[in-house]
């Protein structure tokens, strides 16, 4: 993994978490709330200057993972902070939600756009897939290879029947339902497959995997009969960009979705660690498409993660503000405060976690 590679994953990061903390800004400024601190970076500052028009005080900082927004009397527990005019917690409601939500509200824009200019300048390829699945490639030492199978094959019939198209639900393929349906652990199972025109009969003797289903040890795709690159106009690619980040967005819920019904655990999480990992091999192996894409989708993800009713999320946020609308009167600090403690806690307690397992993966080979 390439240092080069790493820097740009570090970049993306950093992109997306000011993206972020500028909707907030950006959001501040437009319903005449005060910014105490606008800074990209953490860690020591290097460089600072202040705005002549406003107080605000703009600083880029040692470590550039992201940055923060800050406003005055936000971290401040004494309720005499509430008396200085400039206190966000002075300013109506509805100007704070706006100022809160906009930091996701900018992440989807981001996705948005990243998205529109990947459809308008790398074009959109449409293929006419053909009726059967394909071989990519054949695990060594599996079933399949002791069988004769080869890349690029058909894989026409399993069994006798036909192995073209979906399931009857059309969430998987033909042939992996046959598969399961008739092959039996070390016992003979015959398939045919189409070669240079020509079919062929092989017999596989199928294993079962951790999950309980029957395998040949192949990578499988659809067989691709043609394709073609063509250049949309702005709003078609707008539409496209905009079904993409919906479509990315639907992927997350669920996932989101499967760690609450326990389908899924910290197992299947990656921290900051994780993700620069994956986005630098990713993009090594498959170039700027892929990073593209990658940074679409994360950019979502960070959009809707941050939506979530978590004490120390923009969700937590907006969820005390509407308490306070629907009271009309804030909560008091020290009540204020211990929700965001006891989320900042968790949060940390997972940012650690998460790292560990990052870094255990990372020199385990995991």
């Amino acid at each position: 993994m390439s240092i080069v590679y790493v820097l740009l994953a570090l970049l993306m990061l950093a992109v997306m978490v000011t993206v972020h903390e500028w909707g907030h800004f950006i959001a501040a400024r437009m319903t005449g709330i005060p910014v105490q601190e606008f800074s990209i970076g953490f860690g020591p500052k290097l460089f600072q200057w202040k705005g002549r028009k406003h107080e605000t005080v703009f600083s880029i900082r040692a470590i550039p993972a992201g940055g923060f927004c800050a406003f005055y009397g936000e971290d401040d527990p004494d309720e005499k902070a509430d008396q200085d005019p400039r206190a966000m917690r002075g300013f109506p409601v509805w100007k704070r939600v706006i100022t809160v939500l906009m930091g996701p509200v900018m992440n989807f824009v981001l996705a948005f756009l990243v998205g529109l200019g990947f459809y308008w300048i790398n074009g959109v390829t449409e293929i006419n897939y053909g009726d059967y699945l394909q071989v990519q490639s054949v695990n060594a030492g599996s079933a399949a290879e002791q069988a004769g199978v080869q890349p690029l094959d058909l894989l026409k019939q399993v069994h006798g029947i036909d192995a073209g198209g979906l399931t009857a639900d059309g969430l998987d393929y033909r042939f992996r339902e046959l598969i399961n349906e008739y092959g039996r652990e070390n016992e003979a199972l015959e398939i045919v497959v189409a070669r240079s025109g020509e079919e062929k009969t092989l017999t596989v003797y199928p294993q079962k995997n951790s999950n309980g289903q029957m395998m040949i040890g192949i990578e499988i795709g659809p067989e691709i009969i043609s394709q073609n690159t063509r250049r949309p106009g702005f709003f078609e690619s707008a539409g496209l960009s905009a079904r993409l980040c919906v479509r990315e967005g639907g992927l997350i819920i669920q996932s989101l979705g499967m760690l609450v019904n326990g389908q899924a655990g910290l197992s299947d999480m990656s921290g900051p660690v994780g993700v620069v990992r994956v986005v630098a091999e990713e993009t090594q192996r498959n170039g700027k498409d892929a990073y593209f894409l990658m940074l679409i989708f994360i950019s979502v993800n960070l959009g809707l993660v941050n939506l979530l009713p978590i004490p120390g999320l923009d969700g937590a946020q907006i969820i005390l503000l509407i308490v306070e609308a629907i009271r009309r009167k804030p909560l008091s600090r020290k009540t204020e405060a211990y929700i965001k403690l006891a989320g900042f806690a968790a949060l940390m307690v997972l940012f650690v976690t998460l790292t560990f397992q990052d870094v255990s993966n990372l020199f385990g080979g995991g």
